[in-house]
């Protein structure tokens, strides 16, 4: 896993933080399990303060994402549920805003739009398992 930070962004050190191991873990970067860096390697590799990786690992773990254990070690929760589902609703929901405007630029109307969607959203699935397949046979 590998994190970053602009102290030049104008976004609080331990919101970037907190935010890429929200992206990590809903990509599936970061699986159930997976351990951290923890508070103080984490804070040597990015130059931080101690204090800024643990209060983002601190707002996660409150948040159910992740999960301190004794002895310090910190992992990706293993059930964080609800949040992956916000998460992605929330990382996509730009995507759909963009269709939506396009569509109603190009005067589509809102049936069309969904149409148009649900085929690709189809085509996508159809082709996920050709290739499943595939795998499979090949093993």
């Amino acid at each position: 896993m590998l994190l970053h930070v602009n102290p030049a962004s104008g976004v609080p050190t331990y919101l970037q933080i907190e935010t890429q191991v929200k992206h990590y873990i809903a990509a599936g970067a970061l699986a159930a399990g997976d351990a951290l860096p923890s508070v103080r390697q984490l804070a040597s590799d990015l130059r931080i303060s101690t204090n800024t990786v643990a209060r983002a690992y601190q707002d996660l773990e409150r948040d159910g994402i992740l999960r301190t254990v004794p002895g310090g070690r910190t992992y990706a929760a293993e059930n964080p549920g609800s949040f992956l589902k916000a998460e992605k609703v929330r990382r996509l929901r730009p995507y759909a805003r963009q269709i939506a405007v396009e569509g109603t630029q190009l005067r589509l109307d809102a049936r069309e739009i969904v149409q148009l969607v649900q085929q690709e959203l189809d085509a996508l699935e159809e082709h996920n398992e050709r290739y499943s397949n595939l795998d499979r046979k090949s093993r």
